[in-house]
């Protein structure tokens, strides 16, 4: 398999201590390119110094997860532009709302939302478009709500991780979003409901991710001692995830792979 995981939280300090060997292991899997998941004004900086230094490998994006939505100011928004002069940043988040944990209050992760969504419009207004990388998690009303307010402002978006019902699924292919696929689909507690959704994706808005190292998939085995989930563990995903498609592996991983590279318009590996 040749694969990209569009979701990976590499600046996580679980990965302090072996970064490079969570690489190495990563393309030894086939998985040959990788978004860092910028999520918030300390890791979004970090994440386009990971890309940086591993050029045409790893890619990045910028913004703040609802869970930081207070640290959303004026000085903030500054910052989140600066980084996306940088052509290594690919897409403006991750950004949405979080109503299940409500680590940040309810208000100002609308806010902090919305000024992500009107950074993506003016990237589109200046002629410099990237993909928004969405998050959503128990806030569906209030998350399309909001997006209706840019609708037609912005580039390309992808719910990353999704976890949602089908109903919840159909709005966003509905309104020609990408759909990211993580382990959740192999936790037989949380995403059983998904097995069942996930052959109604079209191939082309399909995309695969780890959310390492968060998501460790349940159903994989040997299990890692420490439970940290990595980009190497991606191909497992994918097994699953084709099966329930009925698909071959090698057709779901070269669907995803495609879909990715088109959506953030991602260079093929050297």
């Amino acid at each position: 398999m040749h694969l990209i995981d569009i979701g990976a939280n590499l600046t996580h300090d679980s990965f302090d201590h072996d970064r490079d060997a969570v690489l190495a292991r990563a393309a030894a899997a086939g998985v040959a390119q990788m978004v860092v998941t910028g999520a918030s004004r300390e890791h979004s900086p970090q994440a386009l110094a990971l890309a940086q230094a591993h050029p045409g490998v790893l890619f990045a994006t910028a913004g703040v997860h609802p869970h930081h939505a207070v640290e959303y100011t004026d000085e903030c928004d500054a910052q989140m532009r600066a980084l996306h002069v940088h052509p290594e940043v690919v897409a403006v988040g991750e950004c949405g709302l979080d109503y299940f944990r409500d680590f940040s209050p309810r208000p100002a992760q609308r806010r902090a939302f919305e000024r992500q969504l009107q950074i993506a419009a003016d990237l589109a207004a200046a002629g410099t478009p990237k993909p928004l990388f969405l998050h959503q998690r128990d806030a569906h009303a209030d998350f399309m709500a909001v997006m209706r307010n840019f609708d037609g402002r912005h580039g390309p978006a992808v719910v990353h991780c999704f976890t949602g019902t089908r109903a919840e699924m159909f709005d966003c292919l509905d309104r020609d979003w990408h759909i990211g696929i993580t382990g959740w689909l192999c936790d037989e507690r949380r995403g059983a409901h998904l097995r069942e959704i996930v052959k109604n994706i079209p191939a082309n808005r399909l995309m695969v991710e780890t959310d390492a190292p968060y998501l460790l998939p349940r159903t994989l085995r040997p299990m890692p001692k420490d439970r940290r989930n990595e980009p190497a563990f991606l191909p497992h995903i994918v097994e699953e995830l084709a099966r329930d498609r009925g698909e071959d592996p090698a057709t779901t991983a070269a669907n995803a792979t495609a879909a990715t590279r088109a959506f953030f318009g991602l260079p093929a590996p050297r």
